[in-house]
């Protein structure tokens, strides 16, 4: 009688629980929603928005200005060789934290998120005393696009870094062992079964890389000395059009900015998708 009495009691408190799940689920997700709406999807329509207030017309001349082109092709041009650059330097950065073991292991591994935690304008100004007209290293990159494309490189460090890394820590080596106890080398084993492991996570670090670059504006401030149509990016172009009145013009380059980084996002997201189907 009392397992009935549990069973029937249970049976009648489950449509309710249930129903408090799912009540909890749509609060959370409605809370997600809404937070979401004001910190991102509400600003970039209203980005969006201004920049369409001259119709397609105005849009178009303002991201085909002389000067608004070329700091968009700098800018995509840069963030494209720097995310590649990262692409393969963060995952041997990454392999080498992971599978070798040598003196200083910590603190390089610390040294990885200094990107992170320091301001973008100090790093600039690093950068310049670095690799400036008074470079102690006798190398003088200021004001060219190689400075721009250093300065990059130096922020997005991290991204590919960072997650290709958790990946190889749990990943399982015994298949390793596996292919080599079968005859296979080294280059074999790396690119039939260690890299379609991390290629997912490289190719997601590669696009928060990407995208990055294509927004960023306090290391390449200083480095780059903003020079109209060789060294100045979008995001400085952008603030000058603020500077001189011009919000509409900065809200089309700001939106050209937006429309690339989404479109390689989901690139990337389709090309990972591809590649699970086919792994």
């Amino acid at each position: 009688m009392t397992g009935s009495a549990q069973t029937v009691s249970a049976s009648r408190a489950g449509p309710r629980g249930a129903r408090r799940r799912a009540s909890g689920t749509a609060l959370g997700l409605g809370a997600a929603i809404l937070y979401l709406s004001l910190i991102v999807l509400i600003p970039l329509s209203a980005v969006v928005w201004r920049s369409q207030e001259r119709g397609p017309g105005g849009f178009w001349e303002a991201v085909t200005t002389p000067d608004a082109w070329a700091a968009l092709t700098l800018t995509v041009g840069a963030s494209v060789v720097v995310a590649g650059i990262n692409l393969v330097m963060g995952t041997i950065i990454a392999w080498v934290l992971v599978r070798d073991r040598f003196h200083g292991k910590a603190i390089v591994d610390t040294l990885i998120d200094l990107p992170f935690a320091l301001p973008t304008i100090v790093a600039g100004l690093v950068l310049l005393a670095l690799y400036g007209p008074s470079s102690p290293l006798g190398i003088d990159l200021a004001y060219s696009q190689a400075g721009v494309v250093l300065a990059l490189l130096f922020v997005t460090l991290p991204f590919v870094v960072r997650t290709v890394q958790p990946v190889l820590l749990e990943f399982d080596t015994a298949m390793e062992q596996a292919a080599a106890s079968l005859g296979a080398g080294s280059v074999q084993i790396f690119r039939r079964i260690v890299l379609p492991n991390l290629l997912p996570a490289m190719l997601s670090g590669t696009a928060l890389a990407f995208a990055r670059s294509m927004a960023e504006i306090g290391s390449v401030v200083l480095i780059s000395g903003n020079l109209p149509f060789k060294t100045q990016v979008a995001s400085v172009h952008i603030f000058g059009q603020i500077e001189t009145d011009n919000p509409m013009g900065a809200a089309a380059v700001s939106t050209v900015l937006l429309a690339v980084a989404l479109a390689m996002l989901v690139t990337l997201d389709l090309l990972q998708r591809w590649g699970g189907r086919h792994g």
